[in-house]
This record gives structure tokens, sequence and C-alpha cells, in this order.
């Protein structure tokens, strides 16, 4: 026996160490809103947009995907415009949630930034990361209080991704030591997709000029409920306006799992990744609350790289899916982003 159970959708967007090479190519060309999406960001890069747009299509890009002049516009442009794609489906979100550079992307869905001036931003913010040492992050498989023997001489906790997955992050020699000392004592570790040392105080000298940069584009109040993974809550309107709060995020620890945990106390989701690699849809599936079936997870994307065809299959079972279990509601003034869902009855 079932009953009628009510779930509000959720669109999640993975930040970086979720990029791989031709990551959603098989929907570019082939699903109009998603291309049109993805060709409005790469013309507000300018002449470097050929080069970017080259580089994602091509099998070996010239410039590797872990590079921040490749990872940054284009895990953006993926993000957001699966995004658009999903939302043109009929789908009204509840709220949005994102990871690192996923909230940035949600931030432009919500309409804090504008899209043109949101790419202008990214890409300053990625020159001026050239001048930053070198390093990275890295995976762990653990919780953050079994790695303070671990932290030091620059490498923090950068990411709290899920009860026992401690992202560490930091300049190159100091994270090399860590992760040295991790396979010695039998810690099971692995190096993420980035040469930079995101959510660190690395990247603290950049965070005056970013404020100033963020100052001028003025930002405004979100449209739609948008969830912070560095506060842990909805984000609030003086901090949506706010060019303190944007400007430090790339220094500051992602907090995804207390965040994702209070997104499920809030009500019963549909829990939509809408991006690369199903990282944050992987996470999730491990939540109490998505194993008893009160909430769920869809994924826009195969796992990893795996050719045109699987791109499109994904794409096309995600909006059966979410098809499944409308009607959406229409529109703004009832924007209550609630499906309709038979659950077991217990």
């Amino acid at each position: 026996m079932t009953h009628l159970h009510r779930r509000s959708v959720v669109l999640m967007f993975p930040g970086t160490g979720a990029q791989h090479v031709q990551m959603a190519a098989g929907l570019y060309g082939h699903e109009p809103v998603f291309t049109d999406a993805v060709d409005s960001v790469l013309r507000c890069l300018g002449p470097e947009g050929e080069a970017v747009r080259a580089d994602w299509l091509a099998q070996v890009p010239a410039e590797p995907m872990d590079a921040d002049v490749r990872s940054a516009p284009l895990l953006f442009a993926v993000d957001y415009a699966l995004g658009r794609l999903v939302e043109n489906w009929g789908v009204r979100p509840a709220a949005y949630l994102g990871h690192s550079m996923g909230e940035f992307a949600a931030a432009v869905l919500a309409g804090v930034f504008g899209l043109g001036d949101a790419v202008r931003l990214l890409w300053e913010r990625v020159q001026m990361q050239e001048s930053t040492p070198a390093g990275g992050m890295l995976a762990v498989a653990a919780a953050p209080d079994e790695l303070s023997a671990y932290l030091g001489d620059g490498v923090v906790v950068g990411a709290v991704n899920a009860p026992r997955h401690t992202v560490l992050s930091g300049p190159e020699a100091a994270l090399g030591a860590a992760e040295r000392r991790l396979v010695e004592d039998g810690r099971t570790c692995r190096r993420l997709a980035s040469r930079t040392p995101y959510h660190s105080p690395a990247l603290a000298p950049l965070v005056p000029q970013t404020e100033a940069l963020i100052g001028a584009l003025r930002p405004a109040r979100p449209r739609i409920p948008l969830y912070s993974a560095y506060t842990t809550r909805l984000l609030s309107e003086e901090e949506a306006v706010s060019p303190a709060f944007w400007a430090v995020q790339p220094t500051a620890p992602v907090l995804f799992w207390p965040t994702l945990e209070q997104v499920l106390r809030d009500g019963d989701r549909l829990l939509v990744e809408a991006g690369p690699s199903q990282s944050l849809a992987v996470l999730a599936r491990g939540h109490e609350a998505v194993r008893t079936g009160r909430s769920a997870v869809v994924s826009t994307l195969p796992p990893r790289a795996m050719g045109p065809e699987a791109d499109r299959r994904s794409v096309s079972a995600a909006r059966e899916r979410l098809l499944a279990e409308g009607p959406f509601t229409a529109g703004p003034e009832d924007h209550s982003g609630r499906l309709p869902v038979d659950l077991p009855a217990s």
C-alpha cells in the first residue's frame, strides 16, 4: 500500500574537483537550452571563450582540466547550463545547494549575480590566482577530528563532505608531506583535480581585491532560497548582498555535510544534482533521510566520462524521472517546488 507524499526539489551544484574531460559535452548541440546557456557563458569570456570551448570538446585538451583557466569557467558553465535545462523541463526548485564553485553558479540562477557580471568576476579571479603558490586538495576517508596531526604549514580542512569524507587543502610541499604521512599511517586518500589550494589561507591575499570587484557588481537578494555551504543554513538577504561574504568564500571551508543535514531537516527532498561526476549525489545517498526513502536523489550526468550517448541517456533518464513525479508548479507566484511522490506507508 502506498500513500501520496510530497517532496520539494532542491537543485545541487558540484564544485572544483568534479570536472573531467568532455563533461556533458554530449549535450552540446543536442539539448538547445543547455547549448544556449553554455554559449552565453563562453561569450562572456570574450576571445578566450573559443579556446575554452575547444578544450572542453577535445578528447585531449591543450590546457588540462585541472588548470584553473579551464576548470573554473567550464565547471561553472556546465553547472549553470544544467540548472537552466532542468528548470526548462518545468521543474520549480524550492531551493539551491552548491558546493564551492557550485554555490556561485547557484547564486547566478537565484538572481544574486547577473550572468555577465559573474563570468567576468570568475575570470578576473582566475587571473589573480596565478599569483598564488601552487597547491591542491586531498580527499581523506576520515572525520575532521581525526586529522589534526596532519594539519599545519598552511594545510587546513578545506571541506567536510560527509562524516568520514574530509578534504585537506594547502600549498604543494606541505600537502604532499601530509599525503605521505597519511599513506604511511594506512589512511585512504586521493588528490582532487585541482592545482589550487582552494578553501585555505593561501588565497587570503586575493580577498581585498575580490571584495572590491564584487562591490562594483551590486549583488541582489536571491529570488529563490539558497543554502550556503559556508554557513550551513539559508543565505540571508544581508549575506547575499555583502561583497565580503562572497569574497572570502575561496578561503573558507566548505561545510557540505552539515548543510545537507539542514536541507533534509527542513523537509523531505528530491535532490537533483545538476553537474558532472555525481559527486554530491554519492554523498547524499549516504544520508539516513535518503536511505530510508523519505528523500531521494537524481543525477543528471554519468559518474565519469562515458561518451556523448551516455550523457544523453543520463539526462533523458533524469527528465523522465522528474516528469513522472510531477506536476510541477507553474510559476513564481506558486513556486513551492513540491512534487507528489508515492512512498511505502510505514
